[in-house]
Formats: structure tokens, C-alpha cells, sequence
């Protein structure tokens, strides 16, 4: 899936309402792309959310993290998503430690 962005100049100010999400198989990729955003003058938050320099906002997201979180269990959905709210990168062996309980 593509996405352009135009410069609309200095009447158009993007916000948060607009941000990108990148859906990952490894927390190889995942560090990959947060360290790429972070650590190039961006900025970390909550839950996989980081700002890159220009303060686009951006969801580093794992596969396995989706998956534990939308897990037909609820308990099981529930540490998962217990286990994201205490982090910023997402870690997937503890997301994956979370879902076993």
C-alpha cells in the first residue's frame, strides 16, 4: 500500500489525527524500524508509539502483539494488553510470556 504526503505549507499543520502504523513478523524488524525512528531524532512514547523527527507519529506494531491482544480468550487478551500498556518498544517475548500467563 502506498502513501504520499504533500507540503501543503504552512496553512496545513498535520496532527495527531494521522499517523502510520508498521505491522512486523520479528522483534529484529521491530527494533529495526523503532531505532531507526527514535534513534534519528525522534522520540519514544507508550505502546509501540514513537515520533520521528519531522513529529509524525508512528505504531511499530507486532504481529504477535495483534494476535494477543485480539485473542478469543479474554484473559489471555488482557495480559497481553496489560503486559503493552508497561512498555514503549515492544517486547515480544513478553507480550508472548503475558499471553501464557
Amino acid at each position: 500500500m502506498a502513501c504520499l504526503g504533500l507540503n501543503g505549507g504552512d496553512v496545513f499543520k498535520h496532527n495527531e489525527a494521522f499517523s502510520f502504523q508498521i505491522a512486523t513478523d520479528s522483534q529484529e524488524e521491530t527494533d529495526r524500524y523503532w531505532n531507526a525512528i527514535v534513534g534519528n531524532g525522534g522520540a519514544e512514547s507508550a505502546c509501540g508509539w514513537c515520533k520521528d523527527k519531522w513529529g509524525l507519529n508512528w505504531q511499530i506494531t507486532p504481529i504477535a502483539l495483534t494476535k494477543a491482544v485480539t485473542d478469543p480468550d479474554p484473559a489471555v487478551a488482557k495480559r497481553a494488553f496489560d503486559a503493552m500498556m508497561t512498555m514503549k518498544n515492544i517486547d515480544i517475548a513478553k507480550i508472548e510470556a503475558a499471553r501464557r500467563g
